[in-house]
């Protein structure tokens, strides 16, 4: 019975093919490649390799942050504190090593075991204290944003600093810490990738894999489906959605660390749009090839998306005060019309 149940939420019939079912389907990815071409046709470069990378670039720690946020959606729970965690780990690593010299392994380690404990937390709030995941991970989130700025008094951290206590940050960042965030690979591309474009596709990858072909991910997607029903099955429903917000705060916590390496600094206020654009990536997830789940897939196209949307819009010299707003109408109409098509297919 365990087995069945697990492998349901990827046994789907096949729809007839006719023309909402097409909409539904390719619709976003028709929606994508629209806006491609648009950008590509008014403004210059657009479609050069450069621009490509830098696209990617760009969208890779916000990526890297919703397939996090898509992990908690598939046992049916949601993560609000996943840019906090990322600014933690972030403002956690420079100040291992600028503040107190540490190395980059320390400082990496420290970042990853911000993630599993904040994980952890979040996890033992919603299942075992009964707290609804949307008041536990933002009280989470207002938590750390508060907590990561108690070290220094509200203030970014850079080599030099002056600390509350008077002494001097001197402190720097080692260099195999910054070739995380600065060095790029040069493959079969006219431009070098960058490492964090890399470790996006390999996370992608790996919680792909992880979710549509392994037992525990198709478990997990049982759980999300029908939480009571894998319970009846002997499924570890607790585990399973705990193991899920460990993932997210893991995966943020990797996000902050490619960030603090990018930056070479703790910028306090860098990781204001992660949460918003991150999530607006995993919900797309669910209208890519007409998945209506979250999927790792949909959730790197969603990434994609959002990364071909605002720098075309900076391409084009719009202003900074209207992309938000440009990006927001995008998406609601993109969500809407693909969502109330698959409604109206399933009556």
């Amino acid at each position: 019975m365990t087995e069945t149940l697990a492998t349901t939420p990827t046994a789907r019939p096949r729809a007839p093919l006719n023309l909402r079912n097409v909409l539904i389907r390719y619709g976003f990815v028709t929606l994508l490649l629209g806006l491609i071409i648009f950008f590509s046709a008014m403004t210059r470069g657009f479609a050069s390799p450069q621009s490509a990378v830098f696209v990617l670039q760009s969208v890779s720690i916000t990526g890297i942050l919703a397939l996090g946020v898509t992990a908690t959606l598939v046992v049916g729970g949601f993560d609000l504190s996943i840019g906090s965690v990322a600014t933690t780990a972030m403002m956690a690593s420079s100040y291992v090593m600028v503040v107190m010299g540490g190395d980059a392994v320390t400082a990496t380690l420290a970042c990853l075991a911000i993630g599993v404990v904040v994980g952890l937390i979040n996890g033992v709030l919603i299942v075992y204290m009964r707290v609804p995941d949307l008041l536990a991970t933002l009280g989470m989130m207002f938590l750390l944003v508060g907590l990561q700025r108690i070290p220094t008094e509200g203030r970014s951290i850079a080599t030099g600093m002056s600390m509350p206590d008077g002494s001097v940050a001197n402190g720097t960042f080692s260099p195999e810490f910054l070739a995380l965030g600065r060095h790029r690979f040069d493959f079969f591309l006219p431009s070098l990738l960058p490492v964090s474009v890399v470790v996006l596709i390999a996370l992608a990858v790996v919680i792909w894999f992880f979710l549509e072909h392994t037992r525990f991910g198709r478990m997990m997607y049982a759980v999300g489906s029908n939480e009571r029903a894998a319970q009846l099955a002997g499924a570890p429903v607790n585990a399973y959605k705990i193991g899920a917000y460990v993932i997210s705060g893991v995966f943020a916590s990797i996000g902050g660390i490619l960030l603090a390496a990018r930056l070479g600094r703790g910028d306090i206020a860098s990781g204001n749009n992660l949460l918003l654009d991150a999530v607006a990536a995993a919900l797309i997830g669910f209208a890519v090839l007409g998945a209506s789940k979250p999927n790792a897939f949909g959730t790197a196209i969603g990434a994609l998306f959002v990364g071909v949307l605002l720098q075309g819009l900076t391409m084009m010299n719009a202003p900074y005060y209207t992309q938000d707003f440009v990006k927001g109408a995008v998406l609601v109409v993109a969500l809407v019309f693909t969502f109330a098509l698959s409604k109206r297919g399933k009556r």
